[in-house]
């Protein structure tokens, strides 16, 4: 395998990796955590590097740190204000107030869990990004995702990739089965949680998928493939079959599929993407 980096790297992995460093079990102080992604920003792999996110319940500390920082900056802190599931929405609504005219502070959207009363976050006026479940609700979330979408609203899918105690591992088939899903009917998607690695495999004694095998798996849900050949590719631990054909993939292939996959939360941002750089997908 050739360790030169394909020329769609850039677009392929451009703002894949969403800053979760305050969310489990990362747990970084809010101020270590601006103070970390604002020196990313001069890291070799800045630009693989999404908005951070921050819960709605800190927007007052956040805009206590940012009325703080007087470091000279061209671009304002771009932050996801995140309302994890079964939580209250009210808190959103403060932090956009709140947040909203912070010159320091770009608000790049909003993340809340699916909940009968959701869609009166689309009055925000932000991008969101609503959670969906398993079962029933995922199905009605998708639903009513696709609906307001063609209603002209900014809104993607989200899933969870790694457990929680109310939440067990998705395996190879249910994350497949959302792919496919979401993927049916149209709708761009985040993923969240236990997308620490580039590769498939048993990390301490724990199963977790791969960032590379879900952008492959999701390039073959948009060329048809059905839910039970997208799980044998999320089931792949062989790093140099996956590289390589996502090394075939052209600048339109990589639109689409970026178009489509448009992020997840890591807790620990340059965990993955060294771990991409040492596969020679970025350098």
């Amino acid at each position: 395998m050739s360790g030169a980096a394909p020329p769609q790297a850039p677009a392929l992995l451009a703002g894949l990796v969403d800053d979760a460093a305050v969310f489990p079990p990362g747990l970084a102080p809010l101020d270590v955590a601006v103070d970390e992604h604002l020196a990313r920003r001069a890291h070799p792999y800045a630009a693989c590097v999404g908005p951070l996110l921050v819960p709605a319940t800190s927007a007052g500390e956040l805009a206590r740190i940012a009325a703080k920082d007087e470091r000279a900056s061209a671009e304002p802190l771009p932050v996801g204000l995140v309302v994890r599931p079964d939580s209250p929405m009210e808190p959103l609504f403060d932090a956009v107030d709140l947040l909203g005219d912070e010159p320091r502070v770009r608000l790049t959207g909003g993340e809340l869990g699916w909940n009968p009363s959701w869609r009166q976050a689309l009055g925000l006026g932000l991008p969101l990004v609503v959670e969906v479940r398993l079962g029933g609700e995922q199905r009605q979330g998708l639903e009513e995702i696709g609906a307001a979408v063609d209603e002209g609203a900014a809104v993607i899918a989200k899933f969870r990739t790694g457990p929680t105690p109310a939440w067990a591992w998705p395996d190879e088939a249910t994350l497949a089965a959302f792919l496919s899903e979401a993927i049916e009917r149209g709708l761009a998607f985040k993923l969240t949680g236990g997308l620490h690695h580039a590769i498939r495999g048993e990390y301490k004694g724990k199963p977790m998928h791969g960032l590379v095998n879900v952008l492959l798996a999701t390039h073959e849900a948009l060329d048809g493939a059905k839910a039970t050949q997208l799980a044998g590719v999320l089931r792949q631990t062989r790093s140099e079959l996956l590289v390589e054909h996502l090394a075939t993939l052209d600048a339109e292939q990589v639109v689409r599929l970026r178009s489509s996959f448009t992020s997840y939360g890591c807790c620990g941002v340059l965990e993955p993407i060294n771990e991409l750089a040492a596969l020679g997908l970025i350098h």
